[in-house]
């Protein structure tokens, strides 16, 4: 990734004082450099049904195993934008080509869009002048906010198509065992605010980086409520795909096989 744009991307959003108002419009050499190194973006109009075609085509390159490895690479070099390739990829792997309108929700609890209210994604049947340099911010900064956005699932892959392959080191597969083991030694009634205050010493990143981590774990299905009782009222607000989860969930050995089997 080019250092200067990736400075550009950074200043154009957040400051020492956190985040700043976003440009009403993108102009300037700096967005035209960072433009060019792929780091930034014209507005972007589209359709949902343009977005699901685009995503069923990069799932014929783009496959499970790139994508864990790009998640385990990142652990060590906190590289943190190729992190939610993993759930981007979880989310809309599945999904069938199809219309907006082709199937209504019938409970939308994300979408009016059938299949992917379904699948849990967040989507609308166009979209305007759309700001991707935001999204692309919010990757590169943290790995992602909204995860299970279209939009933003594409975006995600289409840039993750871009990348180089990626080695993973005994020292990426340490961080990774260490994670699982601080799963396990989760209390029963333990929140996912615990779980990511157990990952502290064990993953090199800051709070808000193990938040996204968490989600990214929770859309791949890795941490999933399981079908025990719930041991406390409510949900962990701080989340949305693990707000449920608790200690005795655990993870799923099915999912990080799945997804991880080929490197342990």
């Amino acid at each position: 990734m080019d250092k200067k744009a990736k400075k550009i991307l950074a200043a154009t959003f957040w400051s020492a004082g956190g985040w700043k108002n976003r440009p009403e419009v993108y102009a300037g050499e700096d967005f035209e450099y960072a433009k060019s190194k792929g780091l930034m973006f014209d507005p972007l109009t589209v359709t949902h049904d343009e977005l699901i075609k685009r995503l069923h085509d990069l799932h014929q390159t783009v496959t499970k195993e790139q994508v864990a490895a790009a998640f385990l690479h990142s652990l060590s070099t906190k590289k943190v934008h190729l992190r939610s390739a993993l759930s981007s990829w979880a989310l809309t792997a599945r999904m069938p080509l199809h219309t907006y309108g082709e199937r209504s929700a019938v409970r939308p609890n994300y979408s009016s869009c059938g299949d992917c209210n379904h699948h849990g994604l967040m989507s609308n049947p166009e979209y305007v002048n759309e700001d991707l340099n935001v999204l692309n911010f919010e990757r590169v900064k943290w790995g992602g906010i909204r995860l299970n956005w279209l939009l933003y699932c594409w975006l995600d892959l289409e840039l993750f198509s871009k990348e180089e392959a990626f080695d993973v080191t005994p020292e990426d597969l340490a961080i990774f065992h260490k994670m699982t083991e601080a799963i396990q030694e989760c209390e029963a009634h333990d929140s996912a605010r615990k779980l990511e205050k157990r990952w502290k010493d064990v993953l090199p990143s800051s709070k808000n980086e193990r938040d996204v981590v968490m989600e990214i774990w929770g859309y791949a299905g890795l941490l999933a409520e399981g079908d025990t009782p719930r041991r406390r009222r409510g949900g962990d607000h701080d989340f949305n795909s693990v707000a449920g989860w608790q200690g005795d969930d655990g993870y799923s050995r099915e999912a990080l096989q799945y997804y991880f089997g080929a490197f342990l």
